[in-house]
């Protein structure tokens, strides 16, 4: 039985965590870590704190879906008092963010992903593969979200981006358009567009468009429900609990 921490537990997804873990064979929580009142049930057995320490103590590893702050706290506990496995779904981390997973990526084994879908890992894999082969096709990516949701693009359509930059050779910082406004000129042959829309309930919807003279291809993605982000989430929890120190994607997890 693998003994899961949550960190975010308050959260849209955190519930979802606990309530799919609560019938579950294989894994059980622990340890809930919360900052704010519960709005829902939690079962008396459960710790709860406010402790990242604590949390990391009490449990073989951990799921993480919080804000950067959040996750930058947790990393640096990770790192300096106790090492654990992470599965971390965060998005809108900084650079120094980042180098905090890739630290105790060194000591501990930690999977990142911007979207813990199987269906947005095998989009994630189509997109790379559609970039290399129509070289000659202008790429628009297009993602739209609920209101509440805090950072722009989402991480899911940045990692988008990154696999077809990178299926051409490109760096997506050199060649990424966020806006257009005004009079300016003509599209450039290797920028690549990813724009962000926000409104209502949207649980996620990613769209990697190739467009060429005569034709065009769209590789969509919809999540109706988060609820694929838990299951994925708890998924990647059990592979990696026993894995050696490493940085690992989902598309490791699902062996894509």
């Amino acid at each position: 039985m693998v003994n899961i921490g949550i960190h975010g537990s308050t959260g849209r997804v955190g519930r979802l965590l606990v309530e799919n873990l609560k019938n579950d064979k294989e894994a059980k929580i622990t340890v809930l870590h919360a900052i704010e009142e519960f709005d829902y049930s939690v079962p008396e057995d459960i710790l709860i704190t406010n402790d990242t320490k604590t949390l990391l103590e009490n449990c073989d590893v951990v799921i993480d879906f919080t804000l950067p702050v959040g996750t930058q706290s947790l990393l640096e506990t990770a790192i300096n008092e106790v090492p654990k496995p992470l599965v971390i779904g965060t998005t809108g981390l900084n650079l120094h963010q980042h180098n905090l997973i890739k630290e105790l990526s060194k000591i501990s084994p930690v999977l990142y992903s911007t979207n813990m879908s199987l269906g947005v890992a095998v989009l994630n894999k189509l997109a790379y593969l559609a970039s290399e082969a129509l070289s000659d096709f202008d790429i628009e990516i297009v993602e739209m979200h609920h209101r509440y949701k805090k950072d722009a693009p989402s991480g899911t359509a940045l990692t988008l981006g990154e696999s077809v930059a990178n299926a051409r050779g490109l760096i997506l910082d050199e060649v990424r358009v966020s806006g257009r406004n005004g009079n300016i000129g003509e599209r450039s042959k290797d920028e690549i567009a990813i724009m962000a829309l926000r409104g209502g309930d949207i649980v996620g919807r990613h769209t990697v468009g190739f467009y060429n003279d005569g034709e065009f291809i769209e590789l969509n993605h919809t999540a109706t429900s988060r609820d694929t982000f838990a299951k994925g989430a708890i998924k990647a929890a059990k592979w990696i609990v026993d894995k050696e120190p490493k940085l690992y994607s989902i598309n490791d997890c699902l062996g894509l």
